[in-house]
């Protein structure tokens, strides 16, 4: 009854500060001074309700709420707080190469199934093709209907940023994929490089008679459960990390610069709501997924993705979670970290639609035939990009540049590219893990319903 009555204050209070806000009389200090009290009491009953359900989950919500809040009231506060946002990332970082090591290790020699894993990854690769290239088609159905780049007027300040990108041939996208040096994979944060290492490794190891592979993969199993209650020590740190990035976003952009290109923002939003409703969902169905479960277990590593703008922040608890869930350690091992470079289905929807909205911001009309060229090369080049700073921005200024479209538009993108990066980042998470229920059910290795009801 308290927590029901709880939550309807809140409801009560939000809606309250929210009309507030908009009242138009002649005291508007004293009316925005009662809405901005009504806004933050909004966020302490939220707090309150979060204390009561003891869930990470919604303390993180309350962290983003009250980041916002904060930059919205006081930017020149909220914009010091970025190194909040900073530590957590770096917090996280530090674990995704000895989790990635550990778990590929264990599940690749712990096993000693070669052929499995080419099987695995053949599947993998197949399905991620697939769904990304819906995804594609998607971003340029939905730039196309919206036709969000028509009308768009480039602010004299844009034009001072750059981005620091050349397009890559795809031999030297092939090349970029194996490491040269293991350190400087981990130190410069390239995943797909890191995966390689350890699957090579792994491959090498259970080929090594077992009295001399047990050692080495008893330290690589100690390596991976350590780390994964590393992670449950830093993910106590997750709401105040995301309320520091949250606060310095707010506070750095405000809320008027968005306002143009509030149209965008909703087109890549809607057509993600499109992606999730028409493709993810039906494919969940087919897989037999239990659609409660799926939910419950993804909404943690989901929401730090949304909250964070960064997949990397939400991978080892997205490991955790799908393992939980049922799916072996070795398909996670392997599918997960797999699906971050080839398996970016927001990354690849925000892509072919940002590429679509420069050309409509510069005025120039593409064929169907020239679209459909665009997409091709999107689907090549964004592969093995997700350790790339501001990858997806990258990605789209090679694209243009080779079709030898303005780039002038592009720098209209930095003004709201941390609230599209969340929204495409929090579908990346989210279809990376349906991934690997899939492929585990593809594999015969998840439980069905009428198995996971026999063994309770």
């Amino acid at each position: 009854m308290r927590s029901k009555l709880l939550f309807a204050t809140t409801i009560a209070v939000t809606a309250l500060a929210i009309a507030v806000s908009f009242l138009k009389v002649e005291f508007i200090a004293s009316i925005s001074i009662v809405s901005e009290v009504l806004r933050w009491l909004g966020v302490v009953l939220i707090a309150a309700s979060a204390i009561r359900r003891r869930s990470l989950t919604s303390w993180i919500l309350v962290g983003l709420l009250a980041g916002a809040e904060l930059g919205h009231d006081w930017p020149n506060v909220a914009v010091n707080l970025q190194f909040l946002g900073i530590i957590f990332l770096r917090l996280i970082r530090v674990i995704i190469a000895p989790l990635l090591f550990g778990t590929l290790v264990v599940g690749i020699a712990g096993h000693a199934d070669l052929k499995k894993v080419g099987r695995l990854g053949l599947k993998s690769l197949i399905y991620f093709e697939i769904v990304s290239t819906i995804a594609l088609l998607i971003g340029f159905a939905a730039i196309n209907f919206s036709r969000a780049g028509e009308g768009v007027h480039l602010p004299p300040s844009t034009a001072t940023e750059s981005l620091n990108a050349t397009p890559h041939s795809p031999t030297q996208l092939i090349i970029d994929i194996f490491p040269e040096n293991i350190a400087k994979a981990v130190a410069e944060n390239q995943v797909l490089q890191v995966v390689v290492f350890s699957m090579l490794f792994a491959m090498a190891l259970a080929l090594v008679p077992e009295p001399k592979r047990r050692p080495m993969l008893s330290f690589a199993e100690s390596l991976s459960e350590t780390m994964f209650k590393f992670t449950n020590i830093v993910m106590f740190a997750a709401p105040i990390g995301v309320f520091g990035a949250v606060a310095y976003t707010v506070g750095h952009l405000g809320l008027g610069v968005l306002l143009p290109l509030l149209k965008l923002l909703a087109t890549m939003y809607v057509a993600l709501v499109v992606f999730i409703t028409s493709v993810l969902f039906p494919i969940a169905l087919l897989a037999r997924v239990p659609i409660k479960k799926f939910l419950s277990a993804v909404a943690e590593p989901v929401t730090i993705a949304f909250a964070t703008a960064s997949s990397e922040a939400a991978l080892p608890r997205a490991m955790e979670q799908m393992e939980s869930l049922g799916v072996p350690r070795e398909t996670v091992a392997f599918v997960l970290p797999t699906g971050y470079s080839f398996n970016l289905d927001g990354s690849s929807l925000y892509q072919s639609l940002a590429l679509i909205f420069i050309a409509q911001a510069a005025g120039i009309h593409l064929t169907v035939a020239q679209q459909a060229i665009m997409l091709l090369t999107l689907l090549i080049s964004s592969k093995g990009t997700a350790g790339v700073a501001r990858a997806s921005l990258v990605i789209v200024l090679a694209a243009a540049t080779s079709f030898h479209l303005p780039t002038e538009p592009l720098f209209l993108l930095f003004a709201i590219d941390q609230l599209m990066d969340m929204g495409r980042t929090a579908v990346n998470v989210l279809g990376n893990c349906l991934a690997c229920v899939v492929i585990a059910r593809w594999e015969n290795e998840f439980p069905t319903p009428k198995m996971a009801s026999s063994q309770v």
